[in-house]
């Protein structure tokens, strides 16, 4: 470990992760537990001052680099700060330290030399991510190489880091790539010092390219100067080799047949996304990471492998699938626009099982309404003009005497009739001082008895025996 000395108030160099001609990054502490990663840049600049040309395009390339985190994303280390150092006045920018191997580990023993599809697909989505999600705030990296890649082993993210070559100048840069670059992962503009949005996609297609085939398509044999020229050279005129056969050479020995069969059975789509990104002139490429992951994104579910054995990856089911919810969807906003709430039938069934709801059509709706204000008035109508006669028939009906009752009633007989009837001399009652209410009701309760015996009615029963009967002892 090199020494520990403080890098700027605050933050404390734990010792040197890797070093470079770009550069080097070191592990850093601020007071406390936070471990952070610190990007030293190899070009001092003495003076913090806005006349100072390396001083105004170092910040002026931090204010750019501080757009990337304005919105957070899993694929993009989170920048931290930037400033001078104490001693040495090197420019450094301070991120988040990413706990993880990144791919170039993971493509050395005792790893194997190539990826899984499954990761190399995961690999491509999250990349893409990471390009699309800089390229929106206008960054460029510069420098997207197999050890600028790490995967988290806390979130099982892959996250693009060091963007340390993004805060140099154009004549920093330019004098940094030729002698101290990744030249393998270079685009062949970088050789004259340039950089596009479509270099960082130059870039990503040798990291696909080197998942699949164990290797880059043009391996840098020495760091010498004639061997790097060689590999640019080829980056400019040299068509790209055959990544199949590559992956097919590379296969690792321990695979059983059955899985080296299925792993060269990578989707035509991958190939063809890499096979773009690899274009010599920028032309041909994907203008920026928006497009580039907007064509992964379609590519994946729109075209498969021919050769493909599992029928998970058949995207055709996939799009029928598609299609049927998006005619659920129509259905359902026609139906809303047209203010008919039907249910389908599936739903329906679920209605009728579960009881909790029920839904009718707005025209049903109405008139069971209208029905209901009818019925309502109407009876109203009803009750005001035969309410009381409506009250006293249901009363009758309900509290009217049983024949048990009435049966009940000694039964009032004629004295037998004799032989020698003496004339009544007693005057005839008045039938005028009768109380009305006494007459109806004895009337009504004789003709009750006598109906009983005769099965005849007599009206006149009890105005009758009046005549001849002397009634005043009757209880009534």
């Amino acid at each position: 470990m090199s020494k520990v000395f403080t890098i700027t108030e605050g933050l404390e160099n734990m010792g040197a992760l890797r070093t470079g001609g770009q550069g080097s990054v070191y592990k850093g502490r601020r007071y406390g537990p936070i471990i952070t990663a610190v990007k030293l840049l190899p070009t001092p600049i003495h003076t913090e001052s806005t006349d100072d040309k390396n001083f105004r395009n170092f910040q002026n390339e931090v204010e750019k680099l501080k757009k990337v985190n304005e919105e957070p994303n899993p694929n993009v280390v989170k920048i931290l700060n930037s400033g001078i150092t104490e001693s040495g006045s090197f420019p450094f920018i301070e991120m988040e330290y990413i706990d993880g191997p990144d791919l170039e580990d993971l493509l050395k023993p005792p790893h194997e030399a190539i990826f899984t599809i499954k990761e190399i697909i995961k690999l491509a989505d999250q990349l893409a991510n990471a390009l699309s999600h800089c390229h929106k705030v206008s960054v460029k990296h510069g420098d997207i190489k197999s050890n600028n890649v790490k995967f988290n082993i806390h979130t099982g993210n892959y996250v693009l880091l060091d963007f340390g070559l993004s805060a140099m100048s154009d004549d920093q840069r330019r004098t940094s790539i030729r002698h101290a670059g990744a030249i393998e992962f270079m685009a062949p503009e970088q050789n004259e010092g340039l950089m596009y949005f479509q270099t960082d996609v130059y870039s990503y297609g040798i990291i696909l390219y080197e998942l699949i085939a164990g290797q880059v398509p043009f391996p840098l044999r020495d760091n010498g100067e004639t061997a790097r020229n060689a590999v640019m050279l080829a980056h400019m005129e040299t068509p790209v080799p055959d990544v199949m056969e590559l992956r097919k050479n590379n296969l690792p020995q321990n695979w059983t047949d059955k899985k080296k069969e299925h792993e060269m059975l990578v989707p035509a789509w991958l190939l063809q996304i890499v096979a773009k990104c690899l274009e010599k002139d920028t032309a041909n490429r994907f203008t920026n990471g928006m497009e580039l992951q907007d064509t992964l994104m379609h590519s994946s579910i729109a075209t498969v492998s021919n050769n493909h054995e599992d029928n998970g990856w058949n995207a055709s089911v996939l799009l029928k699938e598609n299609e049927r919810l998006q005619g659920l969807l129509l259905y359902y906003q026609e139906a809303e626009n047209n203010k008919v709430q039907t249910l389908p039938l599936a739903d329906a069934d679920l209605v009728q099982h579960n009881g909790k709801q029920i839904r009718m059509s707005k025209p049903v709706f109405v008139l069971f309404m209208v029905l209901l204000c009818s019925f309502t008035v109407f009876s109203a109508v009803v009750l005001s003009k035969f309410g009381d006669k409506i009250y006293h028939g249901v009363y009758s009906r309900l509290f009217k005497p049983s024949k048990k009752t009435i049966d009940s009633i000694p039964h009032i007989t004629n004295p037998p009739k004799q032989e020698a009837v003496k004339q009544d001399t007693t005057p005839a009652r008045d039938e005028s001082g009768i109380p009305p209410e006494v007459d109806s009701q004895a009337d009504s309760i004789l003709k009750g008895m006598k109906y009983n015996k005769t099965g005849k009615e007599e009206p006149q029963f009890y105005r009758d025996s009046a005549k001849t009967k002397d009634t005043s002892n009757l209880n009534f």
